[in-house]
């Protein structure tokens, strides 16, 4: 899995030189990353707004309907 940004590449620099993961490991997502230029960070994406969906409307619990014989 290559690398998203320039900050997880060093993040695993960082692993890498304390031991974390395997020098295999980093060399095999360094290799797929390529030459790309990669941003210093990634932004996460913006949620999907949920469409279609309302909220019920609920009584109030004091105001029920009783039977129609106490009318």
């Amino acid at each position: 899995m290559p690398f998203k940004s320039q900050a997880q590449r060093r993040k695993f620099a960082q692993l890498l030189v304390e031991g974390k993961i395997s020098n295999q490991t980093f060399e095999e997502w360094n290799r797929e990353t390529g030459g790309k230029k990669l941003p210093e960070r990634v932004e996460s994406k913006p949620r999907a707004r949920k469409t279609g969906t309302r909220a019920r409307r609920t009584r109030p619990i004091g105001k029920r309907r009783t039977s129609t014989s106490a009318r």
